[in-house]
């Protein structure tokens, strides 16, 4: 620091600008002094309170800066930023004090607890919009007023300073376990995907895909397809997905014959599985790791199969749309060669690799994902020296030189390797690609800060529906009242469930809508002997298609502009495809063989037979959904051949006794039927 301080001085002494360098500069130092004045770690609840400070601080910045409209309106947004971030500091400073005075705050500490509700409802629906300020702010006056409810809908009553109390002080509201997830792994993890697409990993990705996919039937959309479930392996963030990829696919479609409506729903359906594709699924399975407290490894494990079938249903979806459309694939001149990509530029995925032997290796995401984001960027530092580097064999020795002390490093101690990344850091800064190459990846910081701020601050809202769950019992108010007709039937149960997450994702995103719901349905699905794990995906998946049903579908809305279409008919096709995406979770509730979780009775060979099985099964119906939607198989079919096909699907779904035999029968029989009557159809066409 002092180095770096008499530099600034220096460059001030040259008359040089140094205004960001005296900015940065009491940046780091105030963040040395927040951690120093804890011996060790901070403490969980220091963390948590400073991680909501600076959201509301970058937030109240980012207001005042970009939208306000007068120098009136930008002065209140700091204003707001600052007071979110003193909130912060307040438990920070008092940390001790807070801890002895637990259960009789003074004046004061009730003051700074209106404060950081009042701004975090305030500082989320300026970033937000309003519906998840509303669904936290009923549950905020159900606590208050809930007491003058009719039975069983009522409390005992709670006083207001407990109210404040509890949402925010303590680990139970706004600082709950979805704000320790976010200031930990989601952060970490948004940052290292920001870095993988500074490092060219999402252009790889894509000339990938266009180079296996893009010549086939409907090339364009399956391209889209894949491009988006090899981005889901990074990038969990589906909106952002649609963003990222969909200026270049849903154009490409277009152009290839499908329509605005079909090509901006297959994009906003591939995209949003990404949230379900492992390695890294995005912010909520983190927060469900951390919830139910089993290995990040485990929940990546029950998703595997959901997902692949997921991708394989979209797949099917846009090969029979392009079929019924006759529409063919792009020219082999005019794609990459995969090879030649391969060989060119597969030393790009190496940090994704390693991040995923860390996680089945048993290491916490922690600490995978900061050593994946450090060598990424370690990646991005060395391509930039290599590049200057004019003998090919001081670019051998360099690689080879940095892989053997990234190795020590990590086998020796983590801080090591923030030491090599500090050396690259200063090595590239005293070239000229080298100083560009750090300016992108300051650029790749500010892009994590942007796609976390909204997850964050909605991490931290959300911990007031939590509060509320903890404080007055009202999940066991509904859980009761689920429980009771789940035990005469549950697939009400379930339906209820889903229209639960549906109607509560049409306004908020995909992350508070898992918390909230969770915190609601999924104790009540484990008491319905549903598995933790997929009593927990089954409203996550839910919480994802909530963003693809209409009216409100956030992903078709964000792709409507590059479509040049209604969001509203986009979301429509979006439901076409993502069909599949609703029939899978249940299909996981009644055998959850599906999602790799154990079942008494099945071990050894005849548990992984019945894991085959239902692949199987599944997948046959969702090809049935898929022909049933489109209209089209080797040709196109009749409204009843349509409905036949959705009803062999449905049995096959459906987890009764002998529905599974019908439904292979009737899946046999259409099949059987529909290759007949195309052969028939092509031999009398041929003969006239």
């Amino acid at each position: 620091m002092g180095a770096w301080g008499i530099w600034i001085a220096a460059q001030a002494a040259s008359r040089r600008k140094v205004l960001d360098g005296i900015l940065a500069w009491l940046s780091v130092a105030v963040a040395f002094g927040l951690i120093l004045k804890f011996g060790g770690s901070l403490p969980s609840q220091v963390v948590r309170a400073l991680h909501v400070g600076f959201l509301c601080l970058v937030a109240g910045a980012m207001l005042a800066n970009h939208r306000a409209g007068s120098s009136w309106l930008r002065a209140a947004g700091w204003i707001v930023g600052l007071a979110g971030f003193a909130v912060g500091l307040y438990q920070w400073a008092l940390y001790n004090d807070l801890l002895v005075r637990s259960g009789d705050l003074n004046t004061m500490d009730l003051a700074v607890g209106v404060a950081a509700l009042a701004i975090l409802i305030y500082l989320v629906w300026r970033v937000m919009g309003p519906a998840l300020p509303i669904v936290a702010g009923l549950f905020l006056a159900y606590c208050l007023f809930g007491h003058w409810l009719p039975a069983p809908l009522d409390h005992r009553g709670y006083s207001f300073d407990q109210v404040i109390e509890h949402m925010s002080f303590g680990t139970e509201g706004i600082y709950a376990v979805p704000t320790l997830v976010s200031a930990t792994y989601i952060f970490l993890f948004i940052l290292f995907g920001a870095f993988m697409e500074k490092a060219g990993v999402i252009d790889f990705f894509n000339d990938i895909s266009m180079a296996v996919f893009g010549d086939k039937q409907g090339g364009p959309g399956k391209v889209c397809v894949a491009s988006s479930a090899l981005m889901g392996t990074v990038s969990g963030s589906g909106v952002a997905n649609v963003v990222a990829s969909g200026q270049f696919t849903i154009p490409l479609m277009k152009r290839f014959g499908f329509t605005s409506a079909f090509a901006g729903g297959v994009e906003a359906t591939s995209s949003m599985g990404g949230q379900i594709m492992p390695p890294v699924m995005g912010a909520v399975a983190f927060i469900m790791a951390e919830t139910i407290d089993v290995p990040y490894a485990k929940i990546v494990e029950a998703a595997i199969i959901p997902a692949i079938l997921y991708f394989v249903a979209c797949y099917l979806a846009v090969h029979l749309e392009a079929g019924k459309r006759d529409l063919v694939g792009l020219p082999k001149s005019e794609l990459p060669n995969a090879w030649a990509e391969l060989r060119k530029n597969w030393f790009l995925i190496t940090p994704l690799g390693v991040l995923v032997y860390l996680l089945f290796a048993g290491y916490t995401p922690l600490f995978a994902g900061a050593v994946g984001l450090s060598l990424t960027v370690g990646l991005i530092l060395g391509t930039a020296i290599v590049a200057g580097l004019a003998v090919p064999a001081l670019r051998v020795a360099f690689w080879v030189g940095l892989a053997l002390v990234s190795a020590l490093s990590l086998a020796a101690s983590v801080t090591l390797v923030l030491a090599v990344v500090a050396v690259l850091s200063v090595w590239s800064a005293f070239s000229g690609r080298g100083r560009m190459t750090l300016q992108g990846c300051v650029d790749a910081m500010a892009d994590g800060a942007r796609q976390a701020l909204p997850v964050g601050l909605a991490c931290a809202v959300v911990g007031i529906v939590i509060g509320t769950m903890t404080l007055t019992g009202l999940g066991t108010i509904v859980g009761n009242w689920m429980i009771s007709i789940g035990k005469d039937n549950l697939l009400l149960a379930l339906v209820l469930t889903m229209v639960f997450s549906l109607i509560l994702g049409m306004g908020i995103p995909t992350i508070p809508n898992y918390i909230i719901t969770s915190s609601l349905a999924a104790p009540i699905l484990l008491k319905l002997d549903i598995p933790l794990i997929v009593s927990h995906m089954f409203v996550f998946y839910f919480g994802i298609m909530a963003d693809l049903t209409p009216p409100v579908a956030l992903a078709a809305f964000a792709a409507a502009p590059m479509a040049k279409e209604s969001g509203l008919k986009i979301g429509v096709q979006a439901v076409k495809i993502a069909l599949p995406g609703f029939i899978v979770p249940y299909m996981a509730v009644y055998d959850p063989t599906l999602m790799l979780q154990p079942v008494p009775g099945l071990q050894g060979t005849a548990y992984w037979i019945a894991v085959g099985y239902i692949v199987v099964k599944a997948s046959l119906a969702l090809g049935l959904w898929g022909v049933a939607a489109v209209g089209y198989f080797l040709k196109p079919v009749s409204w009843w051949e349509r409905a036949w096909a959705a009803v062999a699907a449905g049995l096959l779904v459906a987890a009764l006794p002998v529905t599974d035999e019908v439904g292979f029968v009737l899946a046999a029989f259409f099949i059987g039927f529909h290759l007949w009557h195309t052969r028939r159809t092509s031999a009398a066409t041929v003969s006239g």
